[in-house]
């Protein structure tokens, strides 16, 4: 006689984050509906780069090296649209949820975090009015402002000498040097706020409507 087993079913280990906003964020599925930008300039104020291994009496947040990639990127191209800027002001927005990872830990978790991350990247432009897919010159001139603020950060903030850096992230090209400081947390969050408000009106983008939203 074969005794009957007790076969718990597994429950479904919660994939969602609450925001301050009250939004719930699927981030294996994440809706388009569930993001707010407030949400993300509020995370991305708190999030240090580098881990928080940096100089300085604040941490150098994703939002204020957001912003400076963007102002690399309007250097780059100064008839740039201002889509374009907004995009690459948010083109580490999924961080908001997912943290920051350094580019060596990122490449040993693999692909299903690379996954995660462009679903979410995909859905927050999608919130703001953006393509979810850019167009690969886009991209390619975010990635070189992306890079260029690296090095920046690395020899004024993080310790990497300039010919260390230079190796790692490539010195930058045909632009004026710059120089960063950190900033406080609210001034941060706030100026990307405006950065934001200011890019999606002149690029007169509508954002998602929620008329269809049932929450």
């Amino acid at each position: 006689m074969h005794q009957k087993r007790n076969i718990k079913k597994s429950t479904p280990a919660r994939a969602w984050q609450r925001m301050l906003s009250g939004r719930r964020l699927d981030l294996l599925d994440p809706s388009p509906l569930d993001i707010e930008i407030e949400d993300i300039a509020h995370g991305l104020a708190r999030l240090a780069r580098w881990n928080g291994q940096t100089s300085g009496n604040y941490p150098f947040t994703v939002a204020q090296h957001s912003l400076v990639v963007t102002d690399i990127c309007h250097a780059i191209n100064p008839k740039w649209p201002a889509k374009w800027l907004l995009a690459a002001l948010l083109h580490d927005g999924s961080e908001y949820v997912i943290g920051d990872l350094i580019s060596p830990f990122k490449t040993a978790v693999g692909i299903d975090y690379k996954a995660i991350e462009t679903k979410l990247e995909q859905a927050i432009r999608l919130r703001v009015g953006l393509p979810a897919h850019l167009p690969v010159t886009v991209s390619q001139t975010i990635k070189r402002a992306d890079i260029a603020c690296a090095f920046y950060e690395a020899t004024q903030l993080a310790g990497f000498s300039d010919s260390e850096a230079a190796k790692l992230f490539k010195r930058p090209r045909n632009l004026k040097p710059m120089t960063l400081k950190p900033l406080p947390t609210a001034d941060v969050e706030k100026r990307f706020m405006r950065r934001f408000r200011n890019l999606a009106a002149e690029a007169h983008l509508l954002p998602l409507s929620r008329a269809a939203d049932p929450s």
